[in-house]
């Protein structure tokens, strides 16, 4: 299918990953979904499974909002990450008791961000999507923290929306050793791999 214009759909609300396109000069409207994604983990799924499963439902949602709004039909990226350790999935913290739990977690350790990243394009002819996904993983690794400095971060407002309970881009930055892996992935896009996936899908990049 032949694109109109060099312009994606985002699907995501997250103003991190809308920086990250801008910083890569990606020219994109934003398009949310009529209803959330159920993003509840399944008994017995690991976390890869996870975050690549929300991040394809994700997509077909947004497919399904632009053929309901009949929209001009363009490429659209969807976007889930998630914080692992242990095996163990670190949603958003639900309150400051949380918060404290995964961040104690974290310290001192090393655990895994996982950033599932897809493209879709439907012809609008036959209706049928081609897809390009990727899961990028990147090991972060805590200094040991104090209580103190534990209950102080939490008493910020940062932690509530983030998975993990922190955000590479703001105060805990602090707490981070070392990282091995992609910056941009922790930060909720992987920007080298966005970048192969668009350009499958017919994107100019520079």
């Amino acid at each position: 299918m032949k694109q109109a214009d060099n312009k994606i759909y985002l699907a995501s609300k997250s103003p991190r990953r809308r920086e990250l396109l801008r910083q890569i000069g990606i020219d994109f409207e934003l398009l949310l979904n009529e209803t959330d994604v159920d993003e509840s983990v399944l008994a017995g799924e690991n976390a890869l499974d996870y975050v690549a499963r929300v991040t394809r439902d994700k997509l077909q949602s947004a497919f399904q909002t632009m053929l309901l709004r009949q929209l001009p039909h363009r490429p659209i990226l969807s976007a889930d990450t998630t914080v692992v350790i242990d095996h163990l999935i670190l949603g958003k913290p639900a309150d400051h008791a949380e918060a404290v739990d995964m961040i104690r977690r974290l310290s001192g350790r090393t655990h895994q961000v996982l950033t599932s990243v897809a493209v879709g394009m439907q012809d609008p002819l036959d209706l049928q999507a081609q897809v390009w996904q990727i899961t990028q993983q990147s090991d972060v690794t805590f200094e040991a923290l104090s209580d103190a400095a534990v209950e102080a971060y939490c008493n910020t407002l940062e932690p509530y929306d983030k998975a993990g309970a922190y955000g590479i881009q703001g105060l805990a930055s602090m707490f981070i050793q070392n990282i091995v892996g992609s910056h941009s992935g922790i930060m909720g896009l992987p920007l080298y791999e966005t970048a192969q996936l668009l350009q499958k899908a017919g994107i100019r990049i520079l």
